[in-house]
């Protein structure tokens, strides 16, 4: 039996194109820049955009997008449920705050990423008046779930120092 011809013998298991290659349609996606949904949960101050979730690509556990928040801008407090986030940030400077009473902040800025614990009350804040704040987004979930929430943030948050790998000794 020779199977150098490029196709399946017999019955395709779970390939619904009949005598096409394993994984050609079903295998790696490539989302291009120009092909992001809006069409996905959103957030006063900010713009979503998904690239990976399950309408698109049939993604199980994970959803990927965009986050885009215009400069001087800030979200409402929301959360994403059971979901764990991170954010990778592109471009700017992002100033998060979070808590009961969005009490806490830290700054992230290009190359630097974020993560967001779920059912944690947030807020993403841009810190520069004239750039826009680009990120990426990754959730643990191949649906989005924004929960907005009315909290009244404290007036003086309190600075809490940015520990990662690059600033083991934190740094604001």
């Amino acid at each position: 039996m020779s199977h150098d011809h490029g196709h399946s013998h017999g019955h395709s298991h779970g390939h619904p194109h009949e005598g096409e290659p394993a994984w050609k349609h079903d295998g790696v996606r490539v989302v291009a820049a120009n092909q992001l949904d809006v069409n996905t949960a959103q957030t006063p101050g900010m713009n979503r955009a998904a690239a990976i979730n399950f309408a698109r690509v049939g993604a199980q556990k994970l959803w990927a997008g965009t986050v885009t928040i215009h400069a001087d801008a800030k979200t409402g407090a929301h959360h994403h449920g059971h979901l764990e986030s991170v954010i990778y940030v592109v471009r700017g400077r992002a100033r998060m705050r979070w808590g009961e009473k969005l009490e806490f902040t830290a700054e992230a800025g290009p190359g630097d990423f974020i993560y967001v614990p779920p059912y944690v009350p947030h807020q993403e804040i841009n810190a520069s008046a004239t750039e826009t704040l680009e990120c990426v987004l990754c959730r643990s979930d191949g649906e989005a779930v924004a929960v907005n929430l009315d909290i009244e943030p404290v007036e003086k948050p309190e600075s809490v120092l940015w520990v990662d790998p690059t600033h083991p000794h934190g740094g604001i």
